[in-house]
């Protein structure tokens, strides 16, 4: 026969081991893979109601060779720049190109606070002193 108070003792356990499941998470789970590749960005600026992006560029790259995959956490959204079509173009563009996405075009409420989620390249041509 067990006392009760071993039997109180690992039921308490039980419950307290347990305990994480009956909590929601905060960090959303990412159930589909992204599309395409990630694209590493020369420099990004966020303002009031735009995205603005610079990329490296073969000389054929549009805004339509690349996506932005918004995701949202509470008031705050990260942006992250992914190539959906390759640039197999031959006349590189030093300093890439400039894209921009409206915060409507990603669904973003105006003055949002968003953060970019792409590692940074510098452009091809860096000047010598």
């Amino acid at each position: 026969m067990v006392p009760i108070r071993t039997f109180a003792l690992i039921a308490s356990a039980a419950l307290a081991t347990s305990g994480c499941a009956w909590f929601q998470r905060d960090t959303p789970v990412q159930t589909a893979a992204m599309p395409g590749q990630i694209e590493p960005i020369h420099a990004a600026a966020i303002t009031r109601d735009l995205a603005v992006f610079w990329v490296s560029s073969n000389g054929c790259t549009d805004k339509s060779d690349l996506r932005p995959v918004v995701d949202h956490m509470g008031a705050d959204s990260t942006i992250t720049l992914r190539r959906i079509e390759q640039d197999d173009c031959e006349t590189p563009i030093a300093d890439g190109i400039e894209l921009i996405w409206s915060f409507e075009e990603l669904g973003l409420v105006p003055g949002s606070r968003v953060s970019i989620n792409n590692p940074y390249q510098l452009p091809s041509t860096i000047p010598t002193t």
